[in-house]
């Protein structure tokens, strides 16, 4: 009886064996979709689940699929909400005195927001190269398309949004404090109230608060976005 050649016995072996990798791939795959289906897209606002051991080896190969959303994710908890918690708090001021008096710390939180749309534009880079690398079949690539956007794409852009928003407004209120520091002599304030008998100085100051308040609104309103997104709440 003539034996197989080696040759034939490896192709038999490699066929067996891409079959059973396909096999197994089809199952890792269809579980990574499901979970991201289930736990990701049908839940309102971002919400990033930890993978558990069984789920990584359930995902096989995808699981490094899953890190590149977790990871910016992980960037964004570290590195840009504590950078904008901390601006919007040293930004806070409660009465035109604060802007005369805190000028120094308005001007951290304005360098503050700044540093937190430059942390946000480096984690979304590193994601979206990441994310631009994968390798995955159509079914998946769909799903998994929707997942990216819904916990990376869509959260980065209304951050994004925020900063130049927040950048003018610091500005503005420093600017103010500025103007009614140099004309302290003629200025009186209680509060929100200023009182002074200088016309120039009556007219530019109601100028720049009214413009300050227009942005104030805008602010407002970048931030029920964000936090639309954040909650999936209406908008």
């Amino acid at each position: 009886m003539r034996q197989p050649s080696f040759t034939v016995v490896w192709v038999a072996i490699a066929t067996l064996f891409l079959a059973a990798c396909g096999g197994n791939d089809g199952q890792q795959r269809a579980a990574f979709i499901d979970f991201l289906q289930t736990r990701i897209l049908d839940k309102p606002g971002v919400r990033v689940p930890r993978l558990t051991a069984e789920e990584r080896e359930r995902f096989g190969p995808y699981a490094d699929h899953y890190a590149v959303i977790a990871d910016f994710n992980k960037a964004m908890d570290q590195s840009v909400s504590p950078k904008m918690t901390a601006a919007v708090s040293a930004g806070s001021i409660s009465s035109l005195q604060d802007a005369v008096t805190q000028r120094a710390r308005l001007q951290t939180a304005q360098a503050g927001i700044n540093e937190m749309g430059d942390a946000l534009t480096k984690a979304l880079a590193q994601a979206d190269a990441a994310h631009a690398k994968l390798d995955q079949p159509d079914d998946l690539e769909k799903v998994y398309d929707k997942a990216y956007d819904h916990l990376v794409t869509q959260p980065a852009t209304a951050f994004k949004d925020i900063v130049p928003i927040m950048d003018t407004v610091l500005g503005e209120a420093i600017e103010l404090g500025r103007y009614l520091d140099e004309h302290r002599s003629s200025v009186r304030i209680s509060g929100s109230m200023i009182e002074t008998s200088d016309p120039a100085v009556q007219s530019a100051v109601n100028e720049k608060l009214k413009s300050l308040q227009e942005k104030q609104q805008a602010v407002r309103s970048a931030q029920a976005r964000l936090q639309a997104v954040a909650y999936g709440t209406p908008r």
